[in-house]
């Protein structure tokens, strides 16, 4: 005979005490396996610790010594205590700690006698460093790529030789003109927009006298071109010319079909040290100083002159 299974009042009661009991377990194991996708947050929102605190405190305190230094640097290497806080935004008091640092660690020293703060000995020695690296050449070769890929013209920087402006790296497209001019080819100070940057913002004698003697053998063609300048005194104006514009451009005057524009790179003392030149064939090349062309070669030569250290006199 079959034996039935039957459930008694006090065997039910149990059962449901267990699954009273187990649903909580199981929420409970559920939460701990979920619990990894909500840790970030939490951290994300956790306290912060003195460690990191003090780890804040200091990246902020080198930021605004850095600053300190460098505003500094901006104020010619010496400046008072006021004049410096102004110029940075910070209390005296702020940057007077802060100058206190960077004495100890030598990169700011105080003359005793004005008591106005100056770069200290380790400073000159990052400057002198940096100078060192400084090459004009190097500096202006990503403008020349810059040039060539974005407007597609022929680009060169020239740099002032015994003979005369002499190209130093040059740049040409995939369809390059056609120019008789490469790399060691010495460049005229009359005639080419090259050689009249060089002429202009070039303080030197020896400069003077090659344009002096590139005039004594010019031909009649050539020298109706300077005409248009001052026939009395044509160096004296185009050099006049190029140093209010900043910048020199010529069509057709030094190769027949051919336009170029060239603009000044200077060192940190202000010294003309490099020309950045681009040319074109004349009827799809705007010489122009104002022009496209132009305005990315002069951006370019500001810019390689702010890396050589050169700051830009206040208009």
């Amino acid at each position: 005979m079959k034996k039935t299974a039957t459930s008694t009042p006090a065997a039910s009661a149990t059962t449901a005490t267990n699954a009273r009991h187990a649903a909580p377990a199981a929420a409970r194991r559920k939460s701990s396996r979920a619990a990894p996708a909500s840790s970030a947050p939490e951290n994300a929102d956790a306290p912060v610790t003195p460690v990191t605190r003090e780890r804040r405190q200091r990246v902020q305190s080198a930021q605004t010594g850095m600053a300190v230094l460098k505003g500094l640097a901006r104020l010619g290497g010496r400046a008072s205590l006021s004049g410096l806080a102004a110029f940075v935004s910070e209390s005296p008091a702020k940057v007077h700690r802060y100058l206190v640092s960077l004495i100890e660690e030598g990169l700011v020293a105080q003359d005793s006698a004005t008591q106005q703060y100056q770069l200290g000995p380790e400073a000159m020695m990052i400057g002198v460093a940096a100078m060192r690296q400084a090459d004009p050449v190097r500096i202006a070769e990503p403008a020349l790529v810059r040039l060539r890929e974005s407007l597609e013209v022929t680009s060169f920087v020239a740099v002032m030789g015994n003979k005369g402006p002499t190209i130093i790296r040059f740049e040409e497209p995939g369809l390059p003109v056609t120019v008789n001019v490469r790399v060691g080819s010495v460049m005229s100070l009359l005639w080419s927009s090259t050689g009249r940057v060089f002429l202009g913002l070039l303080d030197d004698t020896r400069v003077l006298a090659q344009a002096q003697e590139e005039l004594a053998h010019a031909d009649a063609d050539l020298l109706g071109q300077l005409a248009q300048f001052d026939a009395r005194d044509p160096i004296g104006a185009l050099r006049s010319a190029v140093q209010r514009a900043r910048c020199a451009s010529v069509k057709d005057t030094n190769l027949k079909g051919i336009s170029a524009v060239s603009a000044p790179l200077f060192d940190h003392t202000g010294k003309l040290c490099a020309v950045l030149t681009a040319l074109g064939a004349t009827g799809g090349f705007d010489a122009t100083p104002d022009g496209p062309i132009g305005r990315a070669l002069r951006d370019e030569a500001a810019a390689a002159s702010a890396l050589l250290g050169y700051s830009a006199p206040a208009v």
